[in-house]
């Protein structure tokens, strides 16, 4: 059986701009506000919230700055308000003041921090809308600030690998799989170097009926680039797992590949033994393969290298096939065990030539250079390729360029170099839980699909996220029932502090309140995460006469840490009725 490449020929480029909210920016001047002071063990300011609250009055008197006392951290600091934007000097007189206080352990100012999912500065990145754009794109910068592939290696089993600069430095050394040295034209067939001898036809009909004679793709070249490209080097462009190293296993040469080849590379890549071959040093725990042939079953020589694969613990990626058909009459798209990616264009609709059907998994973008109503073979929209690593030799190797590309081809690298990400964010994680995050996290397409496209589009940073913020375990209760007096006009809280869960509260944390008060219009109840996150539970009403608040509310807090110091807050806003928390509890 043979198999070739889901990639289309490749098109010039014309590069859009990149919206502003991603161009490179300098990090803010911010002004310090706020300082934290650090008392010595055993003074009374470390101990006592009143004593540094008088010790922030003494200091202010001493610099004639507006200096308040305004909570303890959880690390034992006690943070002071400088009553504004305070200037340089101000600054340098508070901290002199405290540091030349003999109880004073410390004292720094509240810096403040800033997210660095900023656009790498490669100078192609514009031309990358499949990465940072809301419509079609993946959603990968917002991912970097977690994970950038540091530790994994992926395979790419496909033509090899041409040299280029823009990823020599996280390439490794793979293999050369072609057994026929014909068709691996290197004249010895397996071997240990996987370059890319090209792969060109001569003439139509040289690789059988209908076969047409082309240039050499380097095709491989061009999906490392999109998985691996070094980024953030002043050239080219940036890859999404830009910290991932590429393993090149070569299979696809003269004519395409075999299935007997492909599949002992699979095994060789995962860290399986291949007879003959000298084992595999750096297993991948990736494997990208944009290849396929046509076939109504997956072929048992593919599915038992994939089983292997997958069970020491390797995630295979593997393109749709561009022939605008059910994806389940193609393959490896057609094993079990793999996750099948189909293509989407600019505007987040099925690329026209994508394969479809309930086998793919997710898609993920692949470029459109054409609309499918335009005549074949004609370039309308070059722009909506897409962009990555390339050489310009028509047949040998020359030099080191960039082109755009379309296909299905183009669309695995994605989601291959998002299992990168996910894989370096939590190595724990199996080829199953790596499948379910990118699928359970994909988004709608927001065009069309028909015939299916599985979830949806890859988001790269939801995908990340999921896998990091462990939802606390269903059922586990905290409670505080000792009572708490609320007076007339005053704000009151009373705290739980939160231990030995993972990860982020749940979406549907569950607040019970239980105040006793005559007038409970006069209050307004809140919940303060521990961040100093305010979220309204409810709001004050002159007309509700009625006694006690004694309900619970269901709060989204899946965007704050579980653990920490939470608090219910009470605020009476008017005079004549008093009451007290009897007891509050949170439910995670």
């Amino acid at each position: 059986m043979t198999s070739g490449a889901f990639a289309a020929t490749p098109v010039a480029a014309t590069p859009k701009p990149v919206p502003a909210s991603q161009t490179m920016r300098a990090l803010p001047d911010a002004p310090v506000e706020k300082v934290i002071v650090t008392y010595k063990n055993r003074t009374a300011e470390a101990g006592s919230n009143a004593a540094a609250k008088s010790d922030a009055a003494e200091k202010a008197a001493k610099t004639g700055e507006k200096l308040s006392f305004e909570r303890r951290l959880a690390g034992g600091g006690a943070l002071v308000n400088l009553g504004g934007k305070a200037t340089k000097q101000d600054v340098t007189e508070v901290m002199n003041a405290f540091r030349a206080d003999p109880s004073v352990a410390s004292v720094e100012p509240d810096i403040r921090a800033y997210a660095m999912a900023v656009t790498p500065n490669d100078t192609d990145y514009a031309k990358q809308w499949d990465l940072f754009e809301p419509t079609g794109g993946m959603n990968v910068p917002a991912a970097w600030d977690k994970a950038t592939g540091s530790g994994v290696t992926v395979a790419v089993i496909d033509t090899g690998y041409a040299a280029h600069s823009d990823l020599a430095s996280n390439v490794i050394a793979g293999y050369d799989f072609i057994s026929t040295s014909a068709d691996a034209r290197d004249g010895n067939g397996r071997d240990a170097d996987a370059k890319d001898e090209g792969d060109w036809n001569a003439t139509d009909g040289e690789c059988g009926t209908g076969s047409k004679a082309s240039n050499s793709s380097w095709h491989g070249t061009h999906v490392a680039g999109t998985i691996a490209a070094v980024t953030n080097n002043t050239k080219g462009i940036a890859g999404i797992a830009y910290n991932a190293k590429i393993e090149p296993v070569r299979v696809l040469g003269k004519c395409g590949g075999s299935s007997s080849d492909i599949a002992d590379a699979i095994t060789w890549a995962s860290g399986g033994s291949v007879p003959g071959v000298p084992a595999n040093p750096n297993p991948a725990k990736v494997i990208n393969m944009s290849l396929g042939g046509a076939s109504s079953t997956c072929p048992s020589v593919y599915q038992t290298a994939i089983n292997g694969a997958v069970s020491r613990g390797t995630t295979v990626v593997v393109a749709a096939g561009n022939s605008n058909a059910n994806a389940s009459g193609f393959t490896p798209a057609n094993c079990t065990g793999v996750i099948t990616v189909a293509s989407t264009n600019r505007a987040g609709a099925r690329s026209y030539y994508s394969n479809y059907g309930t086998i793919v998994d997710v898609a993920a973008p692949g470029g459109e250079t054409r609309n499918a109503t335009d005549a074949p073979g004609t370039v309308t929209t070059p722009e909506n390729a897409i962009y990555s690593t390339l050489n310009s030799g028509l047949t040998t190797q020359s030099t080191e360029t960039y082109k755009p590309y379309q296909g299905t081809s183009m669309a695995a690298p994605h989601i291959a170099g998002l299992a990168a990400l996910l894989k370096s964010a939590k190595s724990t994680l199996t080829p199953a839980d790596i499948e379910s995050a990118i699928k359970n996290t994909a988004r709608p397409l927001p065009g069309t699909c028909t015939g299916g496209c599985g979830t949806g589009i890859a988001d790269a940073a939801k995908a990340v996220d999921s896998v990091l913020n462990t939802t606390p375990p269903s059922g586990t209760v905290f409670t505080n029932s000792t009572d708490v007096a609320i007076p007339d006009n005053t704000t009151v809280s009373s705290p739980i502090a939160v231990t030995g869960l993972a990860g982020n509260a749940p979406a549907t944390l569950k607040v019970g309140v239980d105040i006793k008060h005559t007038w409970r219009g006069d209050l307004v109840v809140d919940l303060v995460a521990p961040d100093g996150t305010v979220r309204n539970l409810k709001a004050s009403s002159s007309s509700d006469s009625a006694d006690n608040v004694q309900t619970t509310y269901t709060v989204d807090a899946s965007s704050e840490v579980a653990n920490g110091t939470w608090k219910l807050q009470v605020r009476d806003v008017a005079s004549g009725d008093t009451g007290y928390i009897d007891s509050w509890s949170l439910t995670f």
